[in-house]
């Protein structure tokens, strides 16, 4: 892959990335609005919130497998590994600031197709929810900087 296929998947991705940022954030606005003590089984708010897990799940797999990954290789094209390898570059180049915590939402986004109790289930949305804020502003930052 040339520097200039790499730049050309880079703005791309950015592209891609904003749009899926926009839908995340008006997906948390719309948890936002949903009363802490809210029923589980109550459809319309398990589908905002599967919604939600999924506009997380897509905006964290595009920033961390494709934005951080294209911008290490634009950086060093003979750079090679697994996704870790690529989070930790990252983090040496300050794309990210911190390489275990993209690691730890990427294993939170693993968890999404698993089978839950209803109060493991709350806990996981409560979990998304937080670590969203993190994503949020890592993937603004990021792409402020390009």
């Amino acid at each position: 892959m040339t520097l200039k296929d790499i730049e050309k998947q880079i703005d791309a991705t950015k592209s891609h990335l904003e749009k899926a940022l926009i839908h995340l954030e008006y997906s948390l606005s719309k948890i936002d609005k949903i009363p802490t003590d809210y029923d589980i089984e109550d459809f319309e708010i398990l589908e905002t919130f599967e919604s939600f897990t999924s506009r997380f799940s897509r905006v964290s797999d595009i920033m961390a497998k494709k934005l951080v990954r294209s911008l290490v290789l634009k950086d060093d094209s003979s750079f090679s590994g697994g996704l870790m390898d690529f989070l930790n570059q990252g983090e040496k180049l300050a794309f990210i600031s911190d390489a275990n915590h993209w690691w730890v939402i990427r294993s939170l986004r693993n968890k999404e197709a698993h089978e839950y109790t209803e109060e493991e289930l709350r806990g996981y949305f409560s979990t998304i929810k937080n670590e969203s804020l993190f994503v949020i502003s890592e993937t603004k930052a990021l792409l402020h900087k390009l």
